[in-house]
């Protein structure tokens, strides 16, 4: 766990989904399943899918569209554009300079990162890191994820967990830092247990399967996540007096209901103190954590003060968390 040297604070938060719902008992006239099967095993009722004009910088574009609604002066000096992202529209331009230019943003560099379901608290560490560094005053993060465009429907295992959706934040020089502690870390070993084949068609001499959709051993996902995630989640707590019980939020990664109930047992924080956003988004990788966080505000649970440890996990393996004051 790295203690932070914090001169930055999220100052605003905005978020966006598409109008198209797709439901359990969509899916169970398209694949063998139904909605009893998919609530036990997921916790997912619903999820939204994006036109087929549609794609991740739109989404991310409309997430920022909500944050000025709610903070109308937010973009104003904003000098970097970081974008969470594993389903950008083209392989270039980026999204990151797509949102740019929708918002012409003059005087802002643009650079996309990949980190998958862990794209979100990526791209916070590293926003905190270039404005305390002196590089950046104020960074506009959109994590965003056209999932559907990538899941073969034919699939039940996949197409029952994935949706679309985008969070925006912007995070900006402050001198008394908000972001207290991050932990990061990796598993490339793990990486044919969550993949989508591009260029190659091999993974350490395994052939690919999927066509350029996502392919995923859920087994494997869910043991190393349910492992990885609490370890993580423990070194973060190790630097607050009150351990655990100072936290008052955890957001995990919306990956599934059944492995967030895990995860949220074994770390002894509990599902009464833990956000997510599956139910009626499904697993919108990059997104979903943002995605919970402006779901609980919008509710009142979570307040100004409130200390959040919010925790990214996918492939890759990628995982990355961070304790942030709100």
């Amino acid at each position: 766990m790295t203690l932070i040297q914090s001169n930055s604070r999220i100052s605003a938060l905005g978020t966006y989904v598409p109008e198209r719902k797709l439901t359990n008992d969509d899916l169970e006239a398209m694949v063998d399943t139904n909605d009893e099967w998919i609530v036990q095993r997921t916790g997912i009722r619903e999820r939204r899918i994006a036109a087929d004009d549609e794609f991740t910088s739109h989404l991310c574009i409309k997430a920022v569209e909500d944050l000025l609604r709610r903070y109308p002066d937010a973009l104003d000096g904003v000098d970097l554009v970081l974008a969470a992202t594993t389903t950008p529209d083209y392989p270039f331009p980026t999204v990151s300079c797509l949102v740019q230019d929708a918002f012409k943003l003059q005087n802002a560099g643009t650079l996309d990162l990949s980190a998958a379901c862990a794209g979100f608290t990526y791209a916070l560490h590293l926003a905190n890191g270039m404005v305390t560094a002196g590089l950046h005053r104020k960074v506009l993060i959109v994590a965003g994820e056209c999932m559907s465009k990538t899941i073969d429907y034919t699939d039940r295992s996949t197409c029952i967990l994935f949706g679309d959706g985008a969070g925006a934040a912007v995070v900006e020089y402050t001198e008394q830092g908000a972001f207290l502690g991050s932990h990061m870390g990796s598993d490339g070993s793990g990486g044919q247990h969550v993949y989508r084949s591009g260029m190659a068609d091999t993974l350490k001499g395994q052939k690919l399967d999927g066509n350029g959709k996502v392919v995923q051993n859920g087994r494997e996902v869910y043991k190393w996540a349910v492992r990885t995630v609490p370890e993580g989640v423990q070194r973060l707590s190790e630097s607050l007096p009150g351990g655990i019980d100072d936290i008052n939020w955890f957001i995990p990664h919306s990956a599934n209901l059944k492995m967030i109930d895990s995860i949220a047992e074994k770390t002894g924080i509990g599902s009464e103190r833990t956000l997510t956003s599956a139910e009626f988004y499904g697993n919108t990788s990059a997104a979903s954590i943002p995605l919970a966080l402006q779901l609980a505000i919008d509710e009142g649970k979570v307040k100004r003060g409130d200390l959040l440890l919010m925790y990214g996990f996918g492939a890759g393996l990628t995982h990355s968390g961070v304790l942030v004051r709100w």
